[in-house]
């Protein structure tokens, strides 16, 4: 088995992973993905203990227990480059001997989940609901770079959404990836599900016109009137595509649940997000703590 070079996998002096400063000990089978690193806290503070914290740039990790189950809240910050970095170095800590840089025989499966804010893109899609997102569609290009991508993708929605959008050749090329069943299962009752758009930016990418013009005109209209086989497009954000194709490709888990604190159709934005946010919290960790 081939030793994996020190240029590219990255360790620290004290033998933990280079950006998120991690071991393979700090972290838990079950890990709550945000963006903002101040949400850890949030998180956090439902746990009974905290046995370990560390925090490098804006990846923020927090592990404790709650009711004795070990849970881990890491901050990626925002965008799906940083999803890159996060989803690779947590493979990169359970699944590969740091200390002698080869893959191990065993492989760890995590469960990642990612708890967001989002904005709707259809009518009857309310500011202070909950979305779950079954599939991801990257709008970011991130998959393009991976060759296995192509294991992952639902090829089906993928195609039929290029030709209902009539998607400009010189953007990315989209994808759309499922996410767990499983976890599906496990977290999603009474919430909201479809298809997670996720763009590379918060501006054009998302269609937001300020005094630049668009490459893709009329996107958010492609978007909230995309249906296919049941399927339809709830909301946009900017992480789950790389979520859900890093994942599935390293053989995690992964899923995203999202506090909807905008309404891109109705123009309408939540009074109070902090109280929603705060709300999804509690009740994502009573169903990941005493669901099963």
């Amino acid at each position: 088995m081939n030793r994996i070079a020190e240029s590219e996998l990255i360790i620290n002096p004290d033998g933990s992973i280079y950006h998120l400063h991690l071991k393979p000990e700090h972290i838990a089978d079950d890990i709550i993905v945000v963006g903002d690193p101040q949400r850890v806290d949030l998180i956090s503070k439902f746990f009974d203990n905290i046995e370990y914290k560390i925090y490098n740039r804006e990846f923020v990790t927090h592990t404790g227990t709650i009711n004795g189950k070990r849970i881990t809240a890491l901050a990626t910050g925002i965008g799906t480059d940083n999803i890159d970095i996060v989803i690779n170095e947590l493979d990169a800590i359970v699944n590969i001997d740091l200390e002698n840089r080869i893959p191990k025989n065993k492989h760890r499966s995590l469960n990642i989940i990612r708890l967001g804010t989002s904005g709707a893109l259809q009518a009857d899609i309310p500011v202070d609901s909950f979305v779950f997102s079954q599939f991801g569609l990257g709008l970011d290009g991130l998959l393009n770079f991976y060759e296995d991508r192509d294991s992952v993708i639902d090829k089906d929605l993928t195609e039929a959404f290029v030709k209902h959008s009539n998607w400009h050749k010189d953007l990315a090329k989209p994808y759309i990836v499922r996410g767990s069943k499983d976890l599906e299962s496990l977290i999603a009752e009474g919430m909201i599900k479809g298809i997670t758009a996720t763009a590379p930016g918060f501006y054009g990418p998302q269609g937001r016109v300020l005094r630049l013009p668009l490459m893709q005109k009329n996107i958010n209209a492609s978007l909230e009137s995309f249906k296919h086989k049941g399927y339809r497009i709830t909301n946009f954000e900017m992480e789950t595509s790389a979520l859900y194709g890093l994942g599935g490709m390293l053989g995690h888990n992964t899923a995203t649940v999202c506090a909807i604190i905008a309404n891109r159709y109705t123009k309408t934005f939540s009074k109070n997000y902090q109280d929603t946010v705060l709300k999804l919290i509690e009740l994502l960790l009573n169903r990941l703590v005493y669901s099963n």
